[in-house]
């Protein structure tokens, strides 16, 4: 575990910032009225009267210029990051938002600098870029004064399965000193938090056969390097330290491979609001590869969506990941628990706590969202809705393949807050309560 995605807060707070500053001043989408609605201005004019044009009006000039969101030529984004356990990150963000001759979002650029309570000043470049609904490409890349260090680099194409095959590359180094560990189990108390430096990179390659629109064969290898150091934060011992005898503390480098049967009858991969996503899947990592661990999983994942009205979407998932065998297992390969992300053989969220709060060698997880579109407003030359989601996450992890997974499980509810650009870019701010307390993520895409 440990790993904490790159693609956070670059483009979230522009959208959903955008979107709040909007929904005051603009109508929903679907009670405007069409402009051929509109009598021609002849037909309300006598004849012989002579017809006036009202002046157009004046661009706005200086700050107004920046102000606005028709005319400004970035939007000065100011950063909070406040997502669990990782510290106090404040910064701006001047985004570039792109749109093709269709009105969407084809390109975010979101360079920053910011200020961590942890880590000193720091500065990011990110570029996401969306030349169709079949392919997608992004750059993220940043440093900070002290131990922290992070790139990301990643290529898909053919997501949308109009051919025979779709491929996927991802690239990543991230060192990261906020990762916490509170021990192996369900019930791991709060009080046993750790931290440690987690130095990782890794090469993601993937291929899936198209055997229908809908159904696909896939394939992924994953060459990893984990080093778990001792922690850096102040006040928080280190996992080093407390858990001395945990299995991968230190460096460990795998071979991951993992076959996928997918059924996906979804209306959009990235908004989508009908249809469903049905996955199975099992995998392993052997010392006869060249590996230094062995172990082997597998699971299944379930996503649905109902669209209740025009602009109500009832959104769920459910998820199970099994460990046969996981003695061998590093804890950043158990199943896991915690923060704002579902990743199909990864991780599955619960947002009132910080990611990996609870691991094992099992888990299951569900979950449910009813996301309403509010308000809507043009603004950069796309149409942008602002959307609330009230929602409620549910999971467990556990040691044996016996054990019930319905009982004992940890629960969290809050209130999402989302900025969509159709087709291809959400932003959220997602606010959730639990046994731990408040949470807050933000963050681009929805979380499953």
């Amino acid at each position: 575990m440990g790993w904490r995605t790159t693609r956070t807060v670059a483009g979230a707070w522009a959208i959903v910032i955008l979107s709040a500053a909007g929904s005051t001043a603009a109508e929903p989408a679907s009670s405007a009225e069409p402009a051929s609605s509109a009598e021609p201005a002849a037909a309300a004019t006598p004849a012989g009267a002579a017809q006036t044009t009202a002046p157009a009006a004046a661009a706005p000039a200086g700050l107004a210029r920046f102000l606005d969101p028709a005319t400004a030529p970035f939007i000065p984004i100011p950063e909070i990051d406040t997502a669990p356990g990782s510290g106090l990150t404040l910064g701006v963000i001047p985004t570039v938002l792109s749109v093709n001759d269709r009105d969407e979002i084809e390109r975010i650029v979101a360079p920053d600098v910011i200020h961590s309570q942890y880590f000193g000043w720091g500065s990011r470049m990110r570029i996401f870029d969306y030349p169709s609904p079949d392919a997608q490409w992004s750059v993220v890349g940043g440093l900070k004064e002290r131990v922290e260090r992070e790139f990301d680099g990643r290529y898909a194409a053919g997501q949308a399965r109009l051919g025979d095959w779709s491929f996927a590359v991802d690239a990543v180094y991230d060192r990261s000193g906020i990762p916490r560990f509170f021990g192996l189990g369900n019930a791991t108390p709060y009080a046993n938090q750790s931290s440690y430096l987690d130095n990782q990179a890794f090469l993601d390659l993937s291929a899936g056969r198209n055997l229908t629109r809908a159904l696909q064969l896939g394939y992924d290898a994953r060459l990893r390097y984990v080093d778990v150091l001792p922690g850096v934060l102040p006040n928080v011992p280190s996992t080093t330290t407390v858990f001395p005898a945990l299995a991968g503390l230190g460096s460990e480098h795998v071979l991951q491979q993992t076959v996928t049967l997918s059924y996906d009858t979804r209306d959009s991969a990235v908004i989508p609001r009908s249809g469903g996503r049905y996955a199975a899947y099992g995998g392993f990592v052997s010392g006869a590869l060249g590996s230094s661990v062995s172990y082997s999983y597998f699971g299944a994942e379930a996503r649905r969506y109902w669209a209740l009205g025009s602009d109500v979407t009832l959104a769920c998932h459910a998820a199970a990941r099994y460990m046969p065998s996981a003695a061998d297992a590093p804890f950043w390969a158990l199943s896991s628990l915690g923060g704002d992300r579902s990743v199909t053989d990864e991780r599955e969220p619960l947002r009132s706590a910080v990611s990996d709060r609870y691991i094992d060698r099992n888990l299951f997880a569900g979950g449910a969202e009813l996301r309403t579109r509010v308000a809507g407003f043009d603004a950069f030359g796309t149409r942008v809705g602002l959307e609330l989601g009230p929602f409620v996450d549910t999971g467990k992890v556990f040691s044996t393949l016996g054990t019930s997974p319905l009982t004992h499980v940890h629960a969290a509810g809050g209130l999402a807050v989302r900025g969509v650009a159709s087709p291809f870019v959400v932003g959220y701010v997602d606010v959730g309560f639990g046994q731990d307390g408040a949470a807050v993520f933000s963050g681009i895409n929805y979380p499953f």
